[in-house]
């Protein structure tokens, strides 16, 4: 089996960190986006993923090089000359998803975390018969979203509703697809939307079935919403009490800490904290809710929450960092300082607190 990950362009709205490297690279938990999805894609037997991508394919190929040996999986990409949408990279990627075994491949939107349920995804399109599966799932707020309205019983797509003014069902697209390799002759090369113009033509054949998505679903694009998803990623490996969830006197909540970061003494982590290699955090730090990417470190009694540290910052002592801070790489906040919201871009001293949400630059 095939899959093909929706890659795309630049990841503004996770800048700064994307100033960096491209966003699917961008950790999430300890480990690059994309290295979350090809592993559950290698899981249920897929031998080749394709990247569709229009921006520095270079740096992501020559990052997941490593991974196609330790993983033991094909990893290519398909390069856009101009943005194409989310249905003209399959059109462009054709010859690398169709060979002679007719089997259905799997498309991804990059920035999409869950448990990622292929193998039921895999059962479930083989028994009703139609040309596509997607992936939808339940939430809170339809009218921000496109509201897929199905058949209950069977999963049949009767109809898409962009940002429905009132009540039209629950369930959202996300952004996770199984198609049967003849959905390709009906895309152009294009710049096209699946959602938009090849989905609903399909729903209208009554040959599109969408699968309720078990479990948990973000969209981490977006600072925000990548706290979020790391609150829900930490939870979903609660449940199945995973050892990768760190424990002990120091630890409240669930929380990750790679093996190589350093804790001292008195400091208070959690819940929902992301702490990557290299990191030192000194005495009578508080983390929570935060994420803390490679070889940051957080000086004594300092206080961060609902923030990203972006790679090699450091937080001075006493400092406080939070309501969604972003610190791009090497980022250093002095002794003292407060700030909130405050979105620095890389290479940056701070050394006056930033008391409003702005963009430091």
């Amino acid at each position: 089996m095939k899959a093909l990950i929706l890659v795309g362009g630049f990841g503004t709205r996770l800048r700064p960190l994307t100033l960096s490297v491209p966003k699917p690279l961008v950790e999430f938990a300890n480990k690059p986006m994309i290295l979350h999805q090809i592993e559950a894609l290698k899981a249920v037997g897929v031998t080749e993923v394709i990247l569709a991508i229009n921006y520095q394919p270079e740096v992501m190929l020559n990052f997941l090089k490593e991974f196609e040996t330790k993983l033991g999986i094909k990893i290519t990409c398909s390069q856009e000359t101009e943005p194409l949408g989310t249905a003209g990279p399959l059109s462009l990627a054709r010859d690398k998803l169709v060979d002679d075994s007719g089997e259905p491949f799997f498309v991804l939107n990059s920035d999409v975390i869950s448990e990622y349920p292929f193998k039921e995804m895999i059962e479930f399109h083989k028994s009703h018969g139609g040309e596509a599966s997607l992936m939808v799932t339940k939430v809170d707020e339809p009218s921000k979203y496109g509201v897929v309205v199905m058949e209950e019983s069977t999963g049949q797509v009767e109809r898409f509703v962009e940002k429905p003014k009132l009540f039209v069902g629950n369930k959202i697209n996300a952004g996770i697809y199984l198609l049967d390799p003849c959905v390709l002759e009906r895309i152009q090369l294009r710049p096209t939307s699946i959602e938009k113009e090849v989905f609903p033509k399909i729903a209208a054949e009554k040959k599109l079935f969408a699968m309720v998505l078990p479990g948990f679903w973000m969209d981490i694009g977006q600072p925000r919403d990548y706290i979020t998803g790391l609150r829900l990623y930490l939870d979903s490996l609660k449940k199945i009490s995973s050892p990768k969830l760190a424990s002990g006197p120091l630890i409240v909540g669930n929380v990750i800490v790679d093996e190589t970061a350093k804790i001292g003494e008195g400091c208070l982590i959690g819940p929902d904290v992301a702490i990557g290699p290299g990191c030192v955090i000194e005495s009578g730090v508080r983390l929570s809710r935060c994420t803390v990417m490679r070889g940051v470190r957080v000086k004594k009694h300092a206080c961060i929450s609902s923030s990203i540290i972006g790679w090699h910052s450091t937080v001075g002592q006493w400092a406080r960092v939070e309501n969604m801070t972003i610190l791009g790489e090497d980022v250093h906040v002095c002794d003292e300082i407060y700030s909130n919201g405050g979105v620095v871009l890389p290479h940056k001293e701070i050394k006056s607190s930033i008391l409003k949400p702005e963009i430091v630059m």
